[in-house]
């Protein structure tokens, strides 16, 4: 197919996706090593990498560009780390002074010297990936696609070629650096080579999403997927997952509202973000909530067993009660919880009794009195 055939929506949309892929992938180990800031950092502090490297080339060829990206991320990653070691900055604070320094000095040279040709400053903060489907890359003077499609497209393989060649290098020094060391790798070496990965992921997506939806892909599909798996391979793939469908949700979004689509799919990724955050069948809001609630009334529950367990008789709710400072309804809960356990009955008064079983559930937790052993009233239990 003719790069010029090409339907725009789709090159829009092939690009994002290209770009949130590639992010989620190396952002997903920036999470797990708590680095999330970091690649916030590099992702502004390549400016500079990327104004020098045009500076000196005259143009926007894409091998220099990225050349000069990696070149200044490694060194932001040498100048915090340098600030770390000398025990007088956190590493919050060290970023929070590298980053800002060296994403001014490509802003200025930006501007001044390349104020007038196509890199600005619109460019590499915004983005516009509206325009990505007209600006074809030549060769021999013939189109042979879109300039963001084949170098994301380039950048995307090279990221999966890297975690395909040192997964087990990368996953191994991620969660355990001193046992990769024991065993002849360098997590040195790796966590440069990891953050060059960033440098290149980061400026190949400079020119069509801009710095901003790239600090987005970098931490919001990995932070979703942590959410909802333990394990490393799972969670790559759900981060390319939820990056992918912030791209074409976000893409909905900007036109359904004719809004900015950089802005749109930063919003969708953090709209995912929110409701797995709050739906999540394990670390969501919702499901902690109800388990504080189980807990809460599993606790309350054991509570009324040993106190019918050193009472020995039966127990009118009320007293129950105002012994735990409950409101009648509290007991209701409590009892019906029990009840259905078949820990507790009532007796023709409507008093509250321990049954056998709920003498065995205590004997089993270890929580059975000494000083009070139960009556035969209570469920026909043996005295001793």
């Amino acid at each position: 197919m003719n790069a010029g055939t090409l339907d725009p929506t789709l090159v829009i949309l092939l690009v994002a996706s290209c770009v949130a892929a590639s992010c989620a992938l190396v952002g997903s180990f920036l999470v797990l090593r708590g680095m999330a800031l970091l690649g916030d950092a590099i992702s502004h502090a390549v400016l500079p990498g990327i104004a020098v490297a045009f500076l000196w080339s005259g143009s926007r060829e894409p091998v220099t560009m990225l050349l000069g990206a990696a070149a200044l991320g490694v060194m932001t990653v040498f100048l915090v780390e340098l600030g770390t070691r000398t025990r007088r900055l956190q590493e919050d604070a060290s970023i929070g002074v590298v980053f800002p320094a060296l994403f001014s000095i490509g802003v200025i040279l930006i501007a001044r010297y390349a104020g007038q040709v196509d890199l600005d400053l619109d460019c590499v903060l915004y983005g516009e990936i509206a325009y990505t489907p007209w600006d074809l890359l030549e060769w021999n003077g013939q189109p042979i696609g879109p300039r963001a499609l084949v170098l994301n497209g380039g950048v995307l393989a090279l990221v999966a070629s890297f975690l395909g060649l040192l997964y087990k290098e990368l996953k191994l020094s991620t969660f355990d650096p001193a046992l990769a060391a024991a065993l002849g790798f360098s997590p040195v070496v790796l966590h440069y080579a990891l953050m060059t990965m960033v440098s290149i992921t980061v400026v190949g997506a400079f020119e069509s999403v801009g710095a901003i939806l790239v600090v987005a892909m970098l931490v919001v599909p990995p932070a979703t997927a942590y959410l909802l798996t333990e394990r490393l391979g799972h969670m790559l793939i759900l981060s390319v997952v939820f990056g992918v469908a912030s791209a074409w949700l976000g893409y909905a979004l900007a036109r359904w509202l004719d809004a900015s689509i950089a802005g749109s799919m930063a919003v969708a990724a953090g709209g995912l973000f929110t409701l797995v955050f709050a739906m999540a069948p394990t670390h969501g809001l919702v499901a902690k909530a109800l388990n504080r609630r189980r807990l809460r009334l599993g606790m309350a529950e054991q509570l009324l067993m040993l106190h019918l367990e050193q009472e020995g008789v039966a127990r009118d709710p009320a007293s129950i009660g105002r012994r735990f400072g409950w409101a009648t309804e509290r007991v209701a809960q409590v009892a019906t919880r029990a009840r259905r356990r078949g820990w507790v009955t009532r007796d023709a008064a409507g008093g509250l009794l321990l049954t056998a079983e709920g003498l065995g559930a205590i004997e089993r937790s270890g929580q059975a009195s000494l000083r009070h052993p139960p009556s035969p009233a209570a469920g026909g239990l043996p005295t001793g």
